[in-house]
């Protein structure tokens, strides 16, 4: 049997293939991918007997489509009309056809004729057009001719008159007869200018019946036309223009655009260099003047305009230099003594090895790094540094407990240097980090492996995480029975500090301090972090360091263990340090040996000193005592402003102005210590506005230690059912810290509450306070309008607001300048008594106004 493709049968029908796929599946229920399938004979026969009439009823309708559409196409018409489409296209829309338009579409015979009727009056329109222009160009051609022959008898004119002959003054009789032929020639020179001006009145009263039909003309003409006919009539104007105009102008507007476009390029170079200025602590006006690149007197016109008065040579303040350096245009930055800038950071590349070739030419060599080892009481630390320095430094100690901070430089077989400080637990490494100074590079905590993680434990953890300083743990005391390393890492764990082993960062390293088992690897992990680090120092600057520990020697006077951080300190230099000054008369190291030099992360004990230096201070060296002294003078100015920054650290009466508030927690029991500490974190998320971070809680008493973290982190400290001892107490004093100690949670919550609700932005509310009603007014020369009023309600205050009403509509609003009665002043009256007030700067009061007195008071956020 022959098959059928659907496509061929589709075509037959007169239909699209998946119609025909949908009338097979209707029929016989088979399903029809492609056009390309066939069908069999019988399902053919089926769908011609189906689909037979549909497709005579279909081409019935076609053809009777085309009869309807009898017409003639666009294209077509175009071409027997001579048109172009665009023109029929036009027509058919003014004409109102609606549809879209085609050079195919077949147009109906009666819209064909109404097309040529509508073309032919257009074509009828355009030769007006045409003729009317050809007008117009006559005229105007017309009215040039006239032009050019008034131009060539004025010049005729003129050119008789400079033929006749110029007789001389001398001779008098000829000036008679001149005179007379003068009196001759005026009538008959009146008389043609009367001829001219009876002519240009004709040649006027001619142009101007043509203008006028010039003008109506162009209503007639339309828009395009009439554009095109201005824009030659500009063009003409600039061809005269040209003709009479100068043309070396342009000579000078080209220098002009050249040399503006040099002042462009030049500007653009200006603002692409970065102007930096590194102003010092201490400089002079002429020092500030070099510096900038300016003269003396612009400086000191700028410091007059400051209100300072200064000379060439006196020293001004930092901040001031950095304000006229910033008012210059430059980048601006106040070197502290012994700081880095930060400013460097902030610098393209370019400039930043321009700033620190210095230190690439200094040949930068590794520095020992600084370690400190913190942990708690009777862990091992001095025993532990006594292993590592091979010295009995417990031995010449009380008790075994060491009584100051000492810092230690030990060398390994390797020839690689570490440089101890050996503090009393963790409160001198916060006490330096209150002042300002970051000594340890790398800290060290102990921890017993048969006591585990202690309170102190906890706290250096603390103190070493807020100086982000890495920590190495050594599980000290091993060999013991009841040692359990383990036990230790799941603890530690608990604070953040993850061993590598299970995943983490820290490095954790079982020692025995006693027998000296794995303290070299501990040495070897030491070296490990500090290559990490990167640690460098240049040895060819002047020294800078830090001081770590002072006292005041009965036989030598005031003493410092300085540690040298950068550069080399030698016998005789002029130093620094905070607010005293001096001269390195002997420096020894830990060992009593006597100096001549001492390098990068060498500690060194001085003697010279002026005074005693506190712990923290920077040790810097100058080139000369005056400037050290100055240096030294200057800080002691600023030391009062630092004691009044001390006295402004966050308490719970002040806490308005701050959005993050640090608290220290310490509990008796750890289970309310976990209570307080829930409940802080429900406040923080109550009030969105302000953040609340626990940054230390702990059970026992409040320490010294406490009160050093809060001061270094500005935190405030809570304590419940504990109390700080003698040593806290003092330190709080000294540091202006807050404590505040609770017996009942809800107390602790309520405060803190309220801390908080002061803490968010007032809102502002008007509070009424009285009315008075304008009596009688008195006009007094010199003072005012004074109104006699009585107080009809409330109270009327002086100084408060007011606002006045006539009528219902309020007339003044401002506030009452004077109040007065029986000639005294009064701060306010009552109601039912009599008063003479005055608003200020308002004079337009009446009988019968009514004053309301108001102020404005400001309501916390509940």
């Amino acid at each position: 049997m022959s098959k059928v493709k659907i496509s061929d049968l589709a075509k037959e029908f007169g239909m699209t293939w998946k119609q025909l796929a949908e009338e097979i599946h209707n029929l016989t229920g088979e399903t029809i991918k492609s056009p390309s399938t066939k069908v069999d004979e019988e399902v053919v026969s089926l769908l011609r007997d189906v689909l037979g009439d549909s497709a005579v009823v279909v081409e019935e309708e076609t053809k009777e489509e085309k009869e309807e559409k009898k017409g003639i196409k666009l294209w077509d018409l175009a071409h027997d009309m001579k048109v172009s489409i665009d023109e029929l296209k036009e027509g058919l829309k003014a004409l109102g056809y609606e549809g879209n338009v085609d050079s195919f579409t077949v147009i109906d015979e009666s819209v064909v004729e109404k097309l040529k009727q509508y073309v032919s009056e257009r074509e009828k329109r355009e030769e007006e057009k045409r003729k009317e222009e050809e007008r117009l160009r006559k005229e105007r051609e017309k009215a040039k001719e006239q032009k050019r022959k008034e131009i060539e008898e004025k010049k005729e004119f003129k050119a008789k008159l400079e033929e006749r002959p110029v007789e001389k003054k001398k001779e008098k009789p000829r000036v008679k007869e001149e005179k007379k032929e003068a009196e001759k020639v005026k009538p008959v020179k009146e008389e043609k200018r009367v001829k001219k001006k009876v002519e240009r009145v004709e040649k006027k009263e001619e142009k101007k019946p043509a203008v006028e039909e010039k003008e109506e003309k162009k209503e007639k003409l339309p828009e395009k036309e009439q554009i095109r006919l201005s824009k030659e009539e500009k063009a003409e104007l600039e061809a005269l223009k040209k003709l009479m105009g100068t043309q070396p102008k342009k000579k000078k507007k080209k220098k002009k655009k050249e040399k503006e476009e040099v002042k462009k390029v030049e500007k653009v170079a200006k603002e692409e260099e970065v102007k930096i200025a590194i102003i010092p602590e201490v400089i002079t006006v002429r020092e500030l003047a070099d510096l900038l690149g300016l003269s003396v007197n612009q400086v000191m016109a700028d410091l007059l305009q400051k209100g300072i008065l200064a000379t060439v040579n006196q020293t001004i303040d930092p901040e001031v230099a950095l304000q006229i350096a910033e008012e210059h245009g430059f980048l601006a930055e106040i070197q502290k003594e012994g700081e880095e800038l930060s400013i460097i950071e902030e610098l393209p590349e370019e400039e930043k090895a321009k700033l620190l070739q210095e230190e690439e030419e200094g040949e930068l060599i590794e520095r020992p790094p600084v370690v400190t080892v913190m942990g708690h009481v009777d862990h091992g630390k001095t025993t532990l540094l006594d292993t590592i320095r091979k010295t009995d430094v417990a031995a010449r100690e009380k008790g075994g407990i060491t009584q100051h901070i000492g810092a230690y430089k030990i060398k390994l077989p390797n020839g690689k240097e570490i440089t101890f400080l050996d503090t009393p637990g963790h409160e001198a490494f916060t006490t330096l980090r209150a002042r300002g100074s970051k000594v340890a590079d790398i800290a060290v905590l102990v921890v017993a492996a048969d006591d585990g993680v202690k309170p102190q434990t906890v706290e250096a953890i603390n103190h070493a995480k807020n100086a982000e300083v890495p920590i190495i743990v050594a599980i000290n005391k091993i060999d013991k029975p009841g040692a359990d390393p383990e036990r230790v890492k799941r603890e530690l764990s608990q604070y953040g500090l993850i061993p590598e082993e299970w995943g983490g960062d820290t490095i954790m390293v079982p020692v025995s301090a006693k027998t000296g088992q794995n303290v070299e690897e501990l040495l070897e992990n030491i070296l490990l972090v500090a290559e990490i680090l990167d640690l460098k120092a240049n040895p060819k600057k002047p020294a800078v360091g830090t001081v770590i520990e002072s006292k005041l020697d009965p036989k030598k006077g005031p003493v410092a263990t300085v540690l040298i951080e950068n550069g080399t300190l030698h016998q005789g230099d002029y130093f620094v340090a905070g607010y005293t000054w001096g001269k390195v008369r002997a420096m020894f190291d830990e060992r009593g040996n006597q100096l001549k030099e001492a390098g990068p992360g060498t500690p060194v004990e001085i003697l010279g000193f002026n005074e005693v230096p506190q712990a923290g201070d920077k040790f810097i060296v100058k080139k000369t005592e005056r400037e050290a002294r100055q240096l030294a003078e200057q800080r002691k100015r600023k030391r009062e402003e630092e004691i009044l920054a001390k006295k402004a650290r966050i308490h719970f009466e002040n806490l308005a102005g701050e959005k993050e508030i640090n608290i220290i927690v310490k509990a008796d029991v750890q289970g309310s210590l976990e209570a307080i500490t829930k409940s802080l974190e429900e406040l923080s998320e109550k009030f969105e506005d302000v953040s609340i971070n626990v940054i230390h809680s702990g059970v026992g008493a409040v320490t010294e230690s406490d009160v050093m973290l809060a001061a270094a982190s500005n935190a405030i400290i809570l304590g419940f059912n504990v109390r700080p001892d003698a040593a806290a107490r003092k330190a709080a004093e000294e540091e202006h810290v807050d404590i505040k100690i609770y017996s009942i949670i809800y107390d602790l919550i309520e405060d803190m509450e309220k801390a908080l609700k002061g803490m968010l932005e007032p809102v502002e509310r008007e509070q009424f306070l009285g009315t008075c009603e304008v009596k009688q007014i008195f006009r007094i020369k010199g003072v005012g309008t004074v109104a006699g009023c009585i107080v009809t309600e409330g109270v009327i205050k002086r100084n408060a607001k007011a606002r006045l009403v006539r009528d219902g509509v309020v007339i003044y609003d401002g506030e009452i300048s004077s109040l007065k009665r029986f000639k005294e002043d009064v701060k306010e009256v009552s109601k039912g008594y009599e008063c003479g007030l005055m608003l200020k700067d308002f004079n337009d009061v009446k009988p019968g106004d009514i004053i309301e007195s108001y102020q404005i008071v400001q309501e916390k956020q509940e």
